[in-house]
């Protein structure tokens, strides 16, 4: 258990030469880093965890960012402005204030009301004439009633103005109360005579509500409760039934001691949420296998939330720029802008990409500065990068030398192409050992760019010609070629084609013969597909590559390993994390070659996997000339094997333009920044089709009078107005109408921002959201 996640590579079928993520744990007493992160004392550390473990996460729609998620409550078709809405609960609120005043200082009584006081006839009907008299017992409490009767006449008007007003919704929008309004009305309680102990008692009464009515408006002006609960949250544990920091699904398996020494190392500040993330993946490979119970225990006993270590030792990166949630496997890239565009449920909330989206592939298309790599690319290979510490991924990020995708320390694999100082080299290859697909990968680098140009439409020739090459040569050296061997075979070399022959007479082997006697046959006829193969693989016969695409390093005669290790994506069986620098400034054309050569041996070695329950992603920071109609046929099977791509690219004019609505189509989720062009924005419009919506059209018509006294009143309002007289007629219609035009998406997207569509692998869908990439 202390390799959770890392097996032999012969036995999972990986190339022997695969490197392992090296390098212990660093050991007590040594300095950190100087770019480290501040150190965080181990009882703020452990209180932080632990809020951050027991914080709910809500179900919500795809892209949602989960952590604290509060659903906003059900759209309201006919909802009134805020500014109107306060205005007139305010007006209501005067206007009652007016009546009440008029009421009580006797302005509502004169010569036109034959009855004084008539409105307090209900409560002289019910009281006796007798108690109205000064000098009768019953007096006082005359008087008592009659306070009370205009305490019911004032609540009687605060609610009726009250419903005038909607103060309702004003409470269930911005959650102030206005019934203190009304308590603060003079008039009933100001005059209240103190002479009873009673009311005394009343009067005290309504001073305390004169103060909970100052302090519930100021409390919620100020955000008190936020503030409340940001301080009691912590402290306030769940029960141990319900609570994630006490491992609950230990405890129902019977593993309570492991849950003990877990919960433990959360309370005391020495876990983290890799770790958490970390151990819950090895739990998961204790129920699928009972058996490795018992290692996973003694494990655990022993080191603490350090069990299970990913190998390189790391349970951490040195840097973190992005917000992750690895409880659910989120990393936040932005919030949804308020944007009556934006679907209700989704505006001013957080969003969010995860294994689940990134599992049906991404595309985002954006021109230089609008934030791919810096909004995009970096959080979503940092949140990857954290996964595969936690034995959950395995990531490969591929791009230009120089890029900045994320510091050297987060990967244990960093290939430097066409740098002599690389401790790694890359299998051309793809470390497989069947000449045919070694073929298929090396001819879709190779030509994939030009294979709707070639004869038949694809690179199948191309494919044909490589493997009556790479399999007679393996079968009589053991391996492939190197780039100077195969360039020469390509190149009809005289010697090299004798010496191949000879080999194979020698050896006696017919069927390899019979394949290199095709070959030499077809370099013969005019069109051969071998000599463009030949010019493309010169592209990688340069000194800069001397020391690379050797299928004899990493070993030395005698069998010693070597300085130069080659790597194969083979090992996306294990949760590695890969950087692959190209070498763009001074080979361009190499390094759209050695791109095209990453993804297809990404798609082939990732749906050949055995073991799937990594999730397997590959990052092209730059995916110009790389796109082909092999590598979007590769793209849609990685949706079933727990595998996904991120590509991106400047403008879709880098896609060959017979492929441009295929890749759209073969994408499960589509990103457009703020500055594409109209004729890309014009793709997307019609991918993400349109929507049904209301439109209010007016009309102005010119009213003409017939009345003489109206003709003159219609002749001042045109004098005064300096316009005609008119009436608004509105037509309400429902219209299909698309959810992002492609001027809109040109011109109304601000800097900073991004159009993202999400799908799932499960199906479930986000339709189109423009977010604020910089929140």
């Amino acid at each position: 258990m202390d390799t959770e996640g890392t097996y032999d590579p012969r036995g999972t079928r990986s190339d022997p030469h695969v490197p392992r993520p090296a390098g212990p744990p660093r050991a007590e007493g040594v300095p950190p880093r100087p770019d480290a992160p501040p150190t965080v004392p181990a009882g703020q550390q452990g209180r932080d965890f632990l809020a951050w473990l027991r914080t709910p996460r809500a179900e919500a729609a795809p892209g949602i960012w989960a952590y604290g998620h509060r659903p906003r409550p059900p759209e309201e078709p006919d909802r009134i402005p805020g500014r109107q809405l306060i205005s007139g609960a305010l007006i209501a609120f005067l206007c009652g204030w007016l009546v009440w005043s008029l009421l009580w200082n006797r302005y509502l009584e004169g010569w036109w009301i034959f009855v004084d006081d008539w409105w307090l006839l209900p409560l002289l009907l019910v009281v006796p004439d007798t108690w109205r008299n000064t000098g009768s017992d019953y007096y006082e409490l005359f008087v008592a009633a009659t306070y009370l009767y205009d305490a019911l006449v004032l609540s009687l008007i605060a609610v009726g103005f009250g419903r005038v007003g909607n103060w309702r919704a004003v409470w269930r929008r911005f959650g102030i109360p206005l019934w203190p309004l009304f308590v603060l009305l003079p008039g009933v309680w100001r005059e209240m005579p103190r002479s009873t102990w009673w009311l005394e008692w009343a009067s005290n009464l309504y001073y305390v509500l004169l103060v909970a009515a100052v302090v519930t408006v100021v409390g919620r002006a100020g955000t008190w409760p936020g503030l409340w609960r940001r301080r009691t949250g912590p402290a306030q544990a769940p029960a141990p039934g319900a609570d994630p920091a006490e491992w609950p699904e230990l405890r129902a398996a019977g593993a309570s001691a492991v849950a003990d020494k877990l919960a433990d190392e959360a309370r005391a500040g020495r876990m983290n949420d890799v770790d958490h993330a970390r151990i819950g993946r090895a739990w998961q490979s204790v129920r699928a296998q009972p058996s490795r119970l018992a290692a996973f225990t003694d494990t655990v006993q022993r080191h603490g939330a350090a069990a299970c270590a990913h190998p390189s030792g790391a349970r951490d990166l040195a840097v973190r720029i992005g917000r992750h949630d690895l409880r659910v496997r989120q990393v936040r890239i932005g919030d949804a802008a308020d944007d009556q565009r934006n679907p209700y449920q989704h505006r001013g909330a957080g969003c969010a990409l995860d294994p689940g989206l990134l599992g049906t592939s991404l595309l985002a298309v954006g021109p230089p500065g609008s934030g791919k790599t810096a909004h995009l690319v970096r959080p979503v290979l940092e949140s990857l990068c954290l996964q595969a510490l936690a034995g959950q991924a395995a990531v490969v990020a591929v791009g230009a030398a120089g890029a900045g995708l994320a510091p050297d320390d987060a990967f244990d694999v960093v290939i430097r192409l066409g740098r002599p100082d690389s401790a790694y080299d890359l299998d051309l290859y793809g470390g497989t050992t069947d000449p045919d697909a070694a073929a298929g990968m090396l001819a879709e680098a190779l030509i994939g760019d030009l294979a709707a140009t070639l004869p038949g439409g694809d690179s199948r020739r191309a494919a044909t010609a490589l493997g009556q090459l790479l399999g007679p040569y393996r079968a009589v050296h053991g391996r492939f070629p190197s780039v100077p061997e195969l360039r020469e075979l390509l190149d009809g070399s005289s010697a090299a084609l004798g010496a191949l022959r000879a080999a194979l007479e020698e050896s006696g082997d017919a069927t390899q013969l019979r394949e290199l006697d095709a070959r030499e046959r077809q370099s013969g006829r005019a069109g051969d597909v071998g000599a463009l193969l030949a010019d493309r693989i010169a592209l990688l016969d340069r000194p800069a590559f001397a020391d690379f695409f050797d299928p004899t390093a990493g070993t030395d005669a005698a069998g010693a390993t070597g300085a130069s290790r080659p790597f194969s994506l083979r090992a996306l069986e294990h949760p590695l994390r890969v950087r692959i620098d190209l070498p763009e400034r001074g080979h361009a054309e190499a390094s759209r070659l050695l791109a095209r050569l990453v993804l297809a041996q990404f798609t082939e070695c990732a749906t050949a996997r055995t073991d799937r329950s990594l999730f397997a992603c590959l990052l092209l920071d730059d995916a110009t000339h790389t796109v082909t109609a092999e590598a979007l046929r590769g793209i849609q099977r990685l949706r079933s094997a727990n595998a996904g791509a991120v590509l991106t690219l400047r403008t879709l004019e880098d896609v060959p333009e017979a492929l441009r609505t295929p890749l759209l189509g073969a994408v499960g989720c589509r990103m457009a920044f703020a500055g594409v062009t109209t004729w890309d924005g014009a793709r997307f419009a019609e991918v993400w089709g349109k929507d049904w919506v209301e439109t209010r059209d007016v009309t102005n018509r010119q009213i003409i009078a017939d009345e003489p006294l109206t003709r003159v009143v219609h002749a001042v309002r045109r004098l005064v107005t300096g316009r005609a007289v008119t009436a608004e007629s509105v037509t309400v219609r429902t219209v299909e109408r698309e959810r992002w035009t492609a001027s809109e998406l040109a011109h109304s997207v601000p800097a900073g921002h991004a159009v993202i569509s999400l799908t799932t692998v499960r199906g479930e869908h986000a339709p189109p959201v423009l977010v604020d990439l910089r929140s």
